[in-house]
């Protein structure tokens, strides 16, 4: 298994993506130019796959998925490496609160829901099929290493999105929404900034 391929003229076929937002904050005005201090950062890190005219999500029972993740227990919720979640300040997810600290994360798809999973699972830097303590994509994921479920919002987009992505929506200092989209589907998780 190669850590990463290279499509026509040398670029990744899944080149690498984050999205960050910073919480807790304040704009000091004081100077000549408005400066955001003390925020504390959440950023999630993944590859993007591109869809390249597959049916992403389709199939049915237990061929739902498949395009996305073909042979792991669950989706990596992105190529290549793991996704990973890095925090510096709690977030509450479904009731429950996930300490500041970098974690995993996974989705499992079902063709009725998706399930979002923050986990302890370390992230393989580099493919090493040796490494067990690690993890790379979701191959040998395991539950065990769970932090937290979440059943995930999912929707129908009026649009394609042709490279995968992972957003921050609906911000404030309280919290807000994690959003994967790609192809014609979007889901999100809503959570909250702990204390």
């Amino acid at each position: 298994m190669s850590a990463l391929i290279l499509a026509q003229g040398g670029k990744p076929a899944s080149p690498a993506g984050s999205s960050a937002a910073q919480v807790g904050g304040k704009y000091d005005l004081s100077g000549a130019e408005p400066v955001y201090k003390g925020g504390k950062w959440i950023e999630i890190t993944y590859g993007r796959p591109i869809k390249r005219g597959r049916d992403v999500f389709g199939g049915t029972g237990a061929n739902y998925g498949k395009v996305a993740n073909p042979d792991a227990p669950v989706w990596r919720a992105g190529a290549n490496y793991s996704t990973q979640l890095k925090t510096e300040v709690p977030l509450v997810i479904n009731g429950k609160t996930v300490a500041p600290g970098t974690y995993t994360v996974f989705i499992d798809l079902k063709p009725d829901n998706w399930t979002l999973i923050v986990s302890n699972w370390k992230a393989q830097p580099k493919y090493d099929p040796k490494n067990t303590a690690e993890i790379w994509g979701a191959y040998g994921y395991t539950s065990d290493k769970d932090v937290v479920r979440a059943p995930m919002t999912v929707t129908t987009l009026p649009f394609s999105v042709e490279e995968m992505s992972w957003e921050f929506t609906d911000m404030s200092d309280a919290g807000g929404k994690l959003v994967m989209m790609w192809d014609k589907t979007a889901a999100a998780v809503a959570f909250k900034v702990g204390r």
